[in-house]
């Protein structure tokens, strides 16, 4: 469960979660293995993003024209069956990421990779605005060569509006693990949640700024 212990000093209390410090690096077995594609289930295809505490990414990708939910989980790691728990030491590997369920007729798999990088800081090594840790850095999954190439290009294009190097990991898909169920939604069912007011619904509202084309009528 978060705790939050609320302090005028600092607004890293309101973080995702325990800001485990322990760099963990993507094992090289997970980085070189072939990428796992995911079946298309009645015209719907799927994909996997990693970018900071999963409450905000969720809430960003179930925000957009085409995306039917966004699920959030762990992603990227070298053991099996991760929880919250065990993701928050940083000695899984994994990182907290949702699953984007979408609809390629109504929105593309490019547009969700512009999204990835658009709606987050893409040079924060191992973290995201507050929340410090392997298990929120960066990775953007790819399920076949022409998603990989995708990606690279969007990455290449992001990275001439920056000085500093885009950190996000590009790795092969392996297997997707769905959060604990209080996870789900958490930033539309816990809306005066103080780490929702300060971090997530701001990042939400940066990215509708930024891509207002791609929202749904009625996106929260």
């Amino acid at each position: 469960m978060k705790r939050y212990i609320f302090s005028f000093l600092t607004i890293v209390i309101f973080s995702c979660g325990n800001n485990a410090q322990e760099k963990t690096v993507t094992k090289p077995e997970i980085a070189n293995a072939d990428p796992v594609e995911v079946r298309a289930e009645n015209g719907l295809e799927k994909a996997y993003f990693a970018s900071g505490c999963f409450w905000c990414v969720e809430a960003i990708y179930e925000s957009i024209e085409g995306v039917k939910e966004a699920v959030s989980g762990y992603s990227g790691g070298h053991t099996k069956n991760p929880t919250y728990e065990s993701s928050n030491t940083g000695r899984t590997g994994h990182a907290e990421a949702v699953e984007v369920i979408y609809d390629p007729e109504v929105v593309s798999f490019r547009t969700l990779v512009e999204v990835y990088f658009g709606s987050q800081n893409p040079t924060q090594v191992n973290g995201q605005g507050p929340d410090h840790g392997s298990q929120y850095r960066s990775i953007i999954f790819f399920q076949n060569e022409k998603q990989k190439q995708v990606i690279e290009e969007v990455k290449e294009k992001v990275a001439e509006n920056y000085n500093k190097p885009i950190a996000a990991e590009i790795l092969p898909f392996q297997k997707f693990w769905v959060a604990e169920d209080y996870h789900q939604n958490y930033e539309k069912n816990n809306p005066n949640n103080p780490y929702i007011q300060k971090v997530s619904i701001p990042r939400l509202n940066r990215f509708k700024e930024k891509f207002p084309e791609i929202l749904k009528e009625k996106s929260h």
